[in-house]
């Protein structure tokens, strides 16, 4: 029998029911031992007072439930609304005090998971609109051109000029893409940084290769100091993802003739890792938002980028335990510091 399924008013009856049974089976067995008829008349008087007992304690339980039910049905509405939060019994030892408890438990994670969905949702309506504008100036100018092309004649010289212009727009497409799925991949855990002891100098050298051309064009001098027998315990991957992103930011903010120097220096808890230029530098004023997701200076707007290199590369480096810093001066150059802990 399925005792959740029936209700109280059918266990009182057959409660009941089996208590009278069994009270008028033992009167009668009396009955017929002593042979005095009084005997069937108390069995009957005491059946009576337990049933009037059996009824009243069932329509003060019946109160009581329907009380902590309506109760419990109350909470349960505020708690999916959000507007309250269930109120705690005093006394720890009832079975209404325990409901309360992991009601209240219920709830606060409830409103933990809450605030998590709208947080999330605010950050994706973030990256959303961030990803609109920097797709609508690269879309504009594609549809300007194409426009052109098609609507106007033009000579062989302006046409490849159009070409060109189309292939410069559809690769900064590309590398904003390419960097959205690393950030994605990244913050959704789709890819988890492994830590294992490797040398650092082939991490910088993965990170280098990256930059070697575009600082030879530019005629910038690139060094190196970093002890080879330092090894280190590190994603080596991503890791020379964010030193690649430092390094591509100095190629690009140098002038010509200009100086990167990387140098690495082994501390007791850490090991750090600085990247210097002798580039434009960046005002104090905006040294704490370059680490923003598509943050970029008005005067460098010019310059290749969707300002996506510098939040990366301080994801990276804080899912491993480190830090990120700099020090710039406008004019002076800057130096970024990664602070990899030893362990």
């Amino acid at each position: 029998m399925n005792l959740g399924r029936i209700s109280v008013k059918k266990i009182f009856l057959l409660t009941c029911g089996g208590m009278a049974a069994s009270m008028l089976a033992i009167c009668a067995v009396l009955l017929w031992m002593t042979g005095e008829s009084w005997v069937l008349t108390s069995g009957g008087l005491l059946m009576l007072c337990a049933l009037a007992w059996m009824f009243l304690l069932t329509v003060v339980f019946s109160k009581r439930l329907s009380i902590f039910t309506r109760a419990l049905c109350r909470a349960m509405d505020q708690m999916i609304s959000g507007s309250g939060e269930p109120v705690h019994a005093v006394d720890s030892e009832t079975l209404f005090a325990r409901i309360s408890y992991r009601m209240s438990r219920l709830y606060g994670i409830m409103q933990e998971n809450r605030r998590k969905v709208d947080k999330e949702r605010q950050d994706l309506q973030m990256l959303v609109s961030d990803v609109s504008h920097q797709v609508k100036t690269p879309v504009s100018n594609l549809k300007m051109v194409t426009d052109t092309l098609l609507s106007k004649s033009v000579t062989e010289e302006e046409r490849r000029e159009f070409l060109q212009g189309i292939r410069n727009q559809a690769d900064k497409l590309e590398f904003l893409f390419q960097a959205l799925v690393k950030t994605s991949r990244l913050e959704t855990g789709a890819i988890r940084l492994e830590k294992k002891d490797a040398p650092l100098i082939d991490t910088l050298a993965m990170a280098l290769s990256g930059i070697v051309y575009a600082a030879e064009k530019k005629n910038i001098s690139v060094t190196v100091d970093c002890p080879e027998g330092l090894i280190l315990s590190h994603d080596s991957k991503w890791t020379a993802e964010a030193v690649f992103n430092l390094l591509d930011n100095a190629v690009k903010y140098t002038p010509a003739g200009g100086t990167i120097r990387v140098f690495v220096e082994q501390w007791e808890m850490y090991v750090k890792l600085n990247v210097s230029d002798t580039g434009k530098g960046i005002p104090e004023s905006s040294q704490a938002a370059i680490f923003r997701r598509f943050y970029r200076e008005e005067e460098v707007h010019g310059e290749q980028g969707v300002g996506i290199g510098l939040y990366l590369t301080r994801e990276i480096i804080t899912r491993q335990g480190g830090y990120i810093k700099v020090t710039s001066e406008p004019g002076q150059g800057s130096e970024f510091s990664i602070m990899l802990p030893t362990r």
